[in-house]
């Protein structure tokens, strides 16, 4: 407010002074005399008129800006909730990965460059016991346990995915044959180490059998589906807790 009344009485005062040089200049030049009456007049009106709008002018002004700064505010604010709500939309709510929309997306926005790598799918094995067993609030202790270990064999960069029940997905940004194999087989034996006990000293192994491919230069999402899940196969139907890349190539617990 103070900012205010200090600005309104500024143009007040330059008016008032714009006033009176108008009166002192042009009225001798017209023939007329400047007396007491004009200096009054010269002084009264312009303080009565141009404070008062000037004031209401500077005020409509301050809180047209204040209106602005919050709209930005709140825009910023729509912005950042929006991101939020994008993100976690994207994600598994159990295990925060990608979910299976979000994943195969990235994964046809990342099949079209020449570095985009491979692509992994991990199934836990025998999941299905686990669940007729102990119950699926067991099971899902356990998918989050396997979860966690896949993400400890990834490397910096790569993506994962749930993208099912007891299915997880891996894309390897840039990965050659040799780096697939590698990264599959660490998670392989990273899932194979958890110590799972569901009843006290009973321990129940988990493991997953995992097929992969590499992303190769026209090949559709459902191209790269179709291979890595033949690798996959490939594993189970040989025992399971093994890993099939492109080549046949193996590991095995």
């Amino acid at each position: 407010m103070k900012s205010i009344i200090l600005r309104a009485s500024i143009v007040a005062l330059v008016a008032v002074l714009g006033s009176l040089l108008a009166v002192v200049t042009i009225v001798p030049a017209l023939g007329g005399v400047v007396d007491g009456n004009a200096w009054l007049m010269c002084t009264i009106c312009p303080l009565v008129t141009a404070w008062p709008v000037s004031a209401y002018t500077f005020w409509q002004g301050d809180r047209l800006k204040q209106a602005h700064r919050e709209l930005a505010r709140t825009h910023a604010q729509l912005a950042a909730t929006h991101r939020r709500l994008a993100e976690k939309a994207s994600r598994d709510s159990m295990t925060g990965m990608l979910n299976r929309e979000a994943f195969f997306a990235m994964l046809d926005n990342c099949r079209r460059r020449a570095d985009c790598g491979a692509l992994l799918i991990i199934d836990a094995d025998h999941f299905k016991n686990i669940n007729d067993s102990y119950g699926h609030l067991t099971g899902d202790k356990a998918l989050l346990e396997i979860a966690a270990a896949i993400s400890r064999g990834v490397r910096a960069g790569d993506i994962l995915g749930r993208i099912g029940g007891e299915e997880f997905a891996a894309l390897l940004i840039g990965a050659s044959g040799k780096d697939t194999a590698a990264v599959a087989e660490r998670m392989r034996r990273e899932v194979e180490k958890i110590s799972f006990s569901p009843r006290g000293e009973e321990t129940v192994p988990l493991t997953v059998s995992i097929g992969g491919t590499l992303c190769k230069a026209g090949a559709t999402v459902s191209d790269l589906m179709r291979a890595a899940d033949h690798n996959l196969y490939e594993a189970k139907r040989r025992g399971r807790n093994l890993v099939v890349t492109d080549g046949g190539r193996a590991a095995a617990a």
